[in-house]
């Protein structure tokens, strides 16, 4: 929470009582809930291509963002300048979505910090490793793969962190904060080989990361990053066309969760079953999937990219099944 503040509402002139100002605001037209969202987010990005670095990027992106909800209709609103009269603008403006009559200034509740996991360091990992070093880093993953295999003829890297810091507001009087750090390292290769004096040329990729810093890319990561981008390249070579037609898919532990989402995902969001509109509405605690398949959406295994210690909307991460 500290650093939240240090970052969003001290440099600002703001404190809670100017956040609890703009919540009254908004819900004295008596909306069913509203919130504030800050958000400050710190992002670099280095790529290497046929050995020398092709782009180097560093942005810094803050603002805040107010909603407001009253029945079926949500109202946003949002500013990139962090202060008290974009605040209550802002929340002035949400307001109106309101078809209530009443007005008069709302008592918000006094502010209560919300609970939260511990599955990350707060740290800043852009500052984790010098801009030398992590040129350096890349350019070890292009040196380790070419010497792979004489077939690697081209090799691209990838380098990206970020620093990321939430606060919400709530209506109710919660009070939330993470600090979100967020690496990844990236590979991509090209292998080529000749048949018949025709060229083939084909791609594989690896990579990976976390809510680290940029020491978790030691040499035995990045020797597996290497090691599964060439392997990939290097059997799509051999590769034959795919039988068509409709088949079965199956899915296996790991990362379905486009699948997932495209299939049943939307199905499974709040408004649909509030609304009655889901297949699934009204079956919690029913089987609805094949015997044998369980699903699980879990927020809370530590240092993983999609874990969070509170989601945007102030609430502790859940583990789902």
């Amino acid at each position: 929470m500290a650093i939240a503040q240090k970052l969003l509402l001290t440099p600002f002139g703001l404190t809670e009582a100017h956040l609890s100002r703009a919540l009254g605001e908004i819900t004295s037209h008596g909306v069913d809930d509203a919130d504030l969202y800050f958000q400050y987010t710190r992002s670099e990005g280095w790529s290497l291509e046929e050995g020398i670095v092709k782009t180097g990027s560093f942005s810094i992106d803050q603002g805040v963002g107010v909603r407001a909800v009253s029945g079926e209709k949500t109202a946003f609103a949002y500013s990139d300048d962090i202060s008290e009269a974009s605040l209550l603008d802002a929340a002035r403006t949400v307001r109106t979505i309101s078809a209530s009559s009443r007005v008069g200034r709302a008592k918000v509740p006094a502010r209560r910090i919300a609970s939260s996991r511990s599955l990350y360091q707060d740290m800043d990992p852009i500052a984790t490793l010098d801009s030398t070093a992590k040129v350096k880093l890349l350019e070890k993953v292009e040196k380790l793969a070419k010497a792979k295999d004489p077939r690697i003829v081209q090799v691209m890297a990838g380098l990206a962190s970020e620093y990321d810091v939430v606060m919400v507001a709530r209506a109710d009087g919660t009070l939330a904060a993470d600090v979100r750090p967020l690496v990844r390292l990236s590979v991509t290769v090209i292998a080529e080989k000749k048949v018949g004096g025709v060229s083939r040329r084909e791609m594989g990729s690896g990579g990976g990361g976390g809510r680290f810093g940029l020491a978790y890319f030691d040499d035995a990561q990045i020797a597996q990053y290497v090691s599964d981008a060439v392997t990939a390249a290097l059997s799509n070579l051999e590769a034959r066309p795919a039988p068509a037609g409709q088949m079965t898919v199956v899915l296996g532990p790991g990362w379905p969760g486009i699948l997932l989402h495209e299939a049943i995902g939307h199905g499974l969001e709040g408004d649909f079953n509030r609304k009655g509109s889901s297949a699934f509405s009204g079956r919690i605690g029913e089987r609805v999937a094949a015997k044998g398949v369980t699903v699980l959406d879990d927020g809370t295994i530590a240092d993983r990219r999609g874990s969070l210690n509170v989601d945007d909307e102030g609430n502790a991460s859940q583990r789902n099944v």
